[in-house]
C-alpha cells in the first residue's frame, strides 16, 4: 500500500516537472509556425493536395491518398494542379527563401531575381521531372494529354562587329507544349501569351519581337492543333493581343488586338474572330462597326465571354478617351484637383479609382453567326451587368444609381433602379425603382429575385408577365439581421440557393432555411424551425466539385442528401446536419467544440476534406467519408507547440449594470494556478465570442493583441462582446468592457490592480474613451484610434478616397445623426475633449499611411496628453497602413507591446523607448529595446 502511494507520488512529481519544463512563447517562434493552404480533393476523391507553410521560410506541397498514404512531398511547391485523369501533378516551385532574401539584400533587378521552377510528377511511377526558369504554366479545363509552360531560356550572346566584344545574352521566352503520355515537348520561341481550349486539343499563342527589330515577320497570333500537330498563323504583325477566349466546343476563337505604336497614348483595340473555315482571323468589331455608338470603340480592358451555346459573345465597348496633349510643357501648367459639390464622387475617391474608371467598359453582345450584329446593352449610367451563368437566355440584369451617387458620402449605399435588358433587341425593362438591397437573375432568366432592405421583404419579378410577388408575405419571422446595432437599416441574411428546377429559391433567416416558389404559389420552412428552437444557425453547403461547376448555378435539390453547416449560439459548437427534404427536423451528423473550415467533396460526394481546430489544437487537414464515421488525419502541423506553455479558452457570462446578458472569452495560461494572482488584459472589437473554438497562432499581428503570446507568458486575456446603443458608442463600451472586467476581478486569481486594455481601430477608439471614463486600468494600448469625432467626421479614408461621414451617420461609429443634428453626441463620444481625466499610461499607434483613420487623430491624442503632461507614447510606422502590413513592423510592435504591459502590469524594468524615447538622431541605429 505504502509503495503504491510512493509510486503515485513520484509519478505526479515527474508529471509536474515535465509540465514545469514547458517554456513560454517568445518572439523567435513566429517564423516557423505553420498553416494549411490550398487544400483540394480530386474528382474521384482518391487524392488530396495541400500546402504547409511557415509564416516565413520555405513551405512544402503534399499529395496524399484518402488512406493517408504519402504520394508526393515537394519542397516549396505551390499552385499545383492534378490532371483530370489524375495521372499527373503539375506544380510550380518557389526559389529558396534564403536565396530570394540574399538577392533582395544585394538589390538585384527583377530580371535577376531567383525564378520559379516547374515540377511534373507521374503518380503511377513516382517519377519527378523539373524545369528551371519557369514563368507560368497552363492546363486546359479538361486536359489530360498536354499542358504548356513558359520559360526564360538563355539566347546566344551577340557580338558587336565594331568592337568585337560579346554583348550580354538576352533571354528568350519559350513555350513548351508537354505530352504527358510520352514526355516529349514541342517548343515555340519568343512567345508572349498562350491559352488552351476547353478540350485541350487547340493552343493559341502570340509571338512578340522587339520594336527595334523591323525585319522580323514572326510577330502575330498562332493556332496549334495538338491532334494534327499543325501550326497556323492567324494574325500577322506586331501588336498587343490578349483575352484569348474559345467557345465551349472549341470551334470559335476570339481575342483583342491593338496594332498601334507601342508608345501611342491612344490604343485602338479590335475584336478578332476565327474559325477553322477562315484563312485568318478577321476583325469582327471595331470602332466603325455598325451598332457601335459614335465615338465609342472596343475596350482593351473588357472581358470576353461566349454563351454556353456559342451563339453570343459578350464584350466591352467604351467611349474613346481623351488623351493628354504631349506638346504642353509641364512646368507651365497647373496641377490641380477641382472639387465640385455635385460630383458623383469626391475627388479623392475619383483619384483612387482612376485606373479602374479608365478601364471601365460597358457590356455589349456580338452575334458572330447572325450577320455580326453588335448590340450595346448599357452606357456610363449603369453599373456592371450580370448575365445568367449559361448566358444563353435573352435577358441580362443591370442596375443604375445615376443621379443618386452623391449620397454615398453619408449613406454608404445608394438606391438603385433595376432593369432587365434584352440581348436580342437591347430594350430595357424596369423591374424596380429606388431599391436598397440586392437583385439577381434566376438561372433560367425568367425571374428577377430581389431583397428590399428598407422593409425586409423578398420579392420576385416575372419578366414575361411583369408580375411582382412578395415571397415572405405573412411570415412571422425577420429576414434581416436581428442583432443589428448600427443606425443603418439591417442587412438581410441572404440567399442559400436556387431550387433545382429553377422554380423556387431558398433563403435564410437568422437560424433556418426557407423555400419560396418564385411565382408566389408556395412557401415552407425547409429546416422545420429546428434552427431557431435549438439556437443553431443552419447554412447550406454546396459541395459541387470545381470540375463540374462551370455552367452550374448554386442549387439545392431536396431529393438529394443535403449537407448543412451548423453553429450553436449558446455552446459555440460547430458541426454538420443532414437535410433530407421531408420538411422534418434536420438530422445531426456531428457537433463538437471545434471549428471546421474549407469543406470540400469529391464529385460523388463520398469523400470530404476539411480542416479542424480549437484553441488548443492547431488546424489540421482531415479526409472523411460523407457520414463522418471514418476520419483520417492527413497533416501534423505545429508539433513544436507541445514544448510551450499554451492556454485554454472558456466562455464567460455575466449581467451588465443595465441588466443586459453579456458574454466573452477568457483565455488562461495552460499552467494556470487558481492560488496565484494574474494580470489581465481586455482585448475587444465588436463581438468575438463566436470564435471561442478558433485556433490563434502566435504571430506578429497587424497591431491586435497577440493573445497566445500573452497567455503563454502568464497573463489572462479577456475578449468581451459589446452591444451598442445608437448615439452612445463610448458608454456602450463602458457597459460591457468595464462590467466584464469587474465581474472577473471578483475571482481571487485576478489582480485587479494590474488590469490593461488593448484595441485596434474601432477597438482603439474604445480604449481612448475608456481611459477618460475610469481609472481602473493600469495600462492601455490604442491602435489607430479616433479621438475627435468632429474632425474625423469630415475626414477622408485615404485608401478608398471615401468620406468618413457614413461611418458616423450609419455604420460602425454609431452616432446616427449628422454633426449638426447631434453635436452633443459627437462631443460626448470624442475622447479628446475629456483627456484631462486620464490617469492611465497609454501607447498610441498612428501610421502616416493609414488609409482608414487619418493619422492626425493619433497626433491629436498624443499632443493633448503631452500638453496635459500625461504619460503617453506614439508609434508611427513610416509608410505602413491602418493594420500593419510589413512583417518587420509587426515583429517590432509585438516586442513593444510585451515590454509595455510587462512594465506596467508585471513591474518589469522599462526599456529605453519607454523610459527616454528614441530621438530622430538615433532612428535606424537604436530601436530602444534595451533596458537601461
Amino acid at each position: 500500500m505504502n509503495k503504491k502511494i510512493i509510486l503515485i507520488g513520484l509519478l505526479a512529481m515527474h508529471g509536474a516537472v515535465l509540465f514545469a519544463q514547458k517554456q513560454p512563447l517568445n518572439h523567435t517562434v513566429y517564423d516557423g509556425w505553420q498553416s494549411l493552404n490550398a487544400s483540394e480533393i480530386s474528382g474521384s476523391g482518391k487524392y488530396i493536395t495541400f500546402q504547409v507553410l511557415p509564416q516565413e521560410g520555405d513551405g512544402a506541397l503534399y499529395v496524399k491518398d484518402n488512406l493517408n498514404k504519402s504520394i508526393l512531398e515537394l519542397p516549396r511547391g505551390y499552385n499545383a494542379r492534378l490532371t483530370n485523369n489524375e495521372t499527373h501533378v503539375i506544380s510550380l516551385i518557389k526559389p529558396k527563401f534564403a536565396d530570394t532574401r540574399q538577392a533582395k539584400i544585394k538589390k538585384k533587378k527583377p530580371e535577376e531575381m531567383p525564378k520559379d521552377s516547374l515540377a511534373i510528377f507521374t503518380v503511377a511511377t513516382g517519377k519527378l521531372l523539373k524545369y528551371a526558369e519557369v514563368k507560368s504554366y497552363k492546363l486546359a479545363e479538361e486536359a489530360n494529354g498536354y499542358f504548356g509552360f513558359l520559360t526564360d531560356d538563355k539566347g546566344i550572346a551577340p557580338t558587336d562587329t565594331a568592337t568585337s566584344k560579346t554583348k550580354k545574352a538576352t533571354k528568350i521566352s519559350t513555350l513548351h507544349v508537354y505530352d504527358l503520355a510520352t514526355g516529349d515537348t514541342v517548343n515555340f520561341q519568343q512567345v508572349d501569351q498562350y491559352d488552351f481550349n476547353k478540350a485541350g486539343n487547340k493552343l493559341v499563342f502570340t509571338k512578340k519581337t522587339e520594336a527595334k527589330d523591323s525585319t522580323s515577320n514572326i510577330a502575330g497570333v498562332y493556332l496549334y492543333d495538338l491532334t494534327n500537330k499543325t501550326l497556323k498563323k492567324i494574325t500577322n504583325g506586331r501588336g498587343t493581343y490578349k483575352n484569348f477566349t474559345f467557345d465551349d466546343l472549341g470551334n470559335q476563337l476570339v481575342y483583342l488586338g491593338d496594332k498601334t505604336a507601342e508608345k501611342s497614348l491612344l490604343k485602338e483595340f479590335n475584336l478578332y474572330y476565327y474559325t477553322a473555315q477562315l484563312d485568318s482571323a478577321r476583325i469582327a468589331v471595331q470602332k466603325n462597326t455598325s451598332g457601335v455608338p459614335a465615338n465609342w470603340a472596343v475596350s482593351g480592358d473588357g472581358e470576353l465571354k461566349f454563351s454556353k451555346n456559342g451563339q453570343k459573345l459578350f464584350l466591352g465597348l467604351a467611349p474613346i478617351p481623351r488623351v493628354k496633349d504631349t506638346t504642353l510643357v509641364d512646368f507651365e501648367h497647373a496641377k490641380v484637383d477641382v472639387w465640385h459639390w455635385q460630383d458623383d464622387y469626391l475627388q479623392p475617391q475619383q483619384l483612387v479609382n482612376l485606373k479602374k474608371d479608365l478601364a471601365q467598359s460597358y457590356l455589349s453582345v456580338f452575334y458572330p453567326q447572325q450577320n455580326n450584329r453588335v448590340i450595346p446593352l448599357v452606357d456610363e449610367k449603369f453599373n456592371p451587368v450580370r448575365t445568367t451563368i449559361e448566358a444563353d437566355q435573352e435577358y441580362v440584369l443591370a442596375t443604375t444609381d445615376y443621379g443618386r451617387r452623391v449620397s454615398t458620402q453619408w449613406d454608404y449605399r445608394s438606391k438603385q433602379d433595376v432593369y432587365v435588358i434584352s440581348t436580342v433587341s437591347g430594350t430595357r425593362q424596369l423591374v424596380v425603382e429606388n431599391l436598397s438591397g440586392q437583385a439577381v437573375l434566376s438561372p433560367d432568366g425568367q425571374y428577377v429575385l430581389y431583397f428590399n432592405q428598407d422593409n425586409g421583404n423578398w420579392y420576385s419579378y416575372q419578366i414575361a408577365s411583369k408580375k411582382v410577388s412578395i415571397l415572405n408575405d405573412g411570415l412571422p419571422v425577420s429576414f434581416v439581421d436581428e442583432d443589428n446595432d448600427m443606425p443603418a437599416k439591417p442587412e438581410g441574411y441572404g440567399m442559400a440557393a436556387w431550387g433545382a428546377d429553377n422554380k423556387g429559391v431558398y433563403v435564410y433567416d437568422k437560424y433556418d432555411i426557407w423555400y419560396f416558389a418564385l411565382d408566389g404559389s408556395d412557401k415552407y420552412l425547409a429546416t422545420n424551425g429546428y434552427g431557431r428552437v435549438s439556437s443553431t444557425v443552419l447554412r447550406y453547403k454546396n459541395l459541387t466539385h470545381p470540375r463540374n461547376s462551370k455552367w452550374k448555378s448554386n442549387t439545392l435539390d431536396e431529393r438529394q442528401r443535403i449537407l448543412l453547416t451548423a453553429f450553436n449560439e449558446k455552446t459555440k459548437e460547430n458541426g454538420f446536419y443532414e437535410l433530407r427534404g421531408e420538411r422534418k427536423d434536420p438530422k445531426e451528423i456531428l457537433m463538437a467544440p471545434k471549428v471546421f473550415r474549407n469543406l470540400q467533396a469529391s464529385e460523388d460526394q463520398k469523400y470530404l476534406i476539411y480542416s479542424k481546430e480549437d484553441y488548443v489544437n492547431s488546424p489540421d487537414l482531415y479526409v472523411n467519408i460523407n457520414t463522418f464515421k471514418k476520419e483520417e488525419k492527413l497533416s501534423e502541423l505545429n508539433l513544436q507547440q507541445a514544448n510551450y506553455n499554451w492556454g485554454t479558452a472558456e466562455l464567460v457570462q455575466w449581467t451588465t449594470p443595465a441588466g443586459h446578458a453579456a458574454e466573452g472569452i477568457l483565455y488562461k495560461p495552460e499552467d494556470f494556478d487558481p492560488n496565484k494572482k494574474y494580470p489581465i488584459i481586455a482585448y475587444f472589437y465588436e463581438k468575438l465570442s463566436d470564435g471561442l473554438y478558433s485556433y490563434q497562432a502566435p504571430a506578429p499581428t497587424p497591431s491586435r493583441l497577440n493573445i497566445p503570446y500573452f497567455v503563454s507568458n502568464g497573463y489572462l486575456v479577456f475578449a468581451p462582446d459589446i452591444s451598442y446603443v445608437t448615439g452612445e458608442p463610448g458608454k456602450s463600451a463602458e457597459e460591457y468592457i468595464n462590467s466584464g472586467m469587474k465581474h472577473l476581478a471578483q475571482n481571487n486569481w485576478v489582480d485587479s490592480s494590474k488590469m490593461g486594455i488593448q484595441g485596434q481601430s474601432w477597438g482603439g477608439y474604445q480604449v481612448a474613451h475608456l481611459i477618460t471614463a475610469t481609472n481602473m486600468y493600469a495600462a492601455a494600448w490604442a491602435g489607430a484610434p479616433v479621438v475627435n469625432m468632429t474632425s474625423a467626421y469630415g475626414g477622408i479614408r485615404w485608401q478608398t478616397g471615401m468620406s468618413r461621414q457614413f461611418q458616423y451617420e450609419n455604420t460602425q461609429s454609431r452616432i446616427g445623426k449628422t454633426l449638426w443634428e447631434g453635436q452633443d453626441a459627437y462631443l460626448a463620444n470624442s475622447p479628446l475633449f475629456h483627456l484631462n481625466k486620464v490617469t492611465t499610461p497609454v501607447v498610441i499607434m498612428a501610421n502616416d499611411n493609414d488609409g482608414a483613420v487619418p493619422w492626425y487623430q493619433g497626433i491629436e491624442m498624443f499632443t493633448a496628453l503631452r500638453r496635459l503632461q500625461k504619460p503617453v507614447w506614439m508609434l508611427n510606422y513610416n509608410g505602413d497602413e491602418h493594420n500593419l502590413l510589413l512583417r518587420q513592423n509587426r515583429k517590432d510592435i509585438q516586442i513593444r507591446e510585451q515590454q509595455f504591459f510587462d512594465h506596467y502590469l508585471k513591474g518589469a524594468p522599462a526599456p529605453k523607448w519607454l523610459k527616454s524615447g528614441v530621438s530622430a538622431k538615433e532612428k535606424g541605429i537604436d530601436w530602444g529595446f534595451s533596458v537601461e
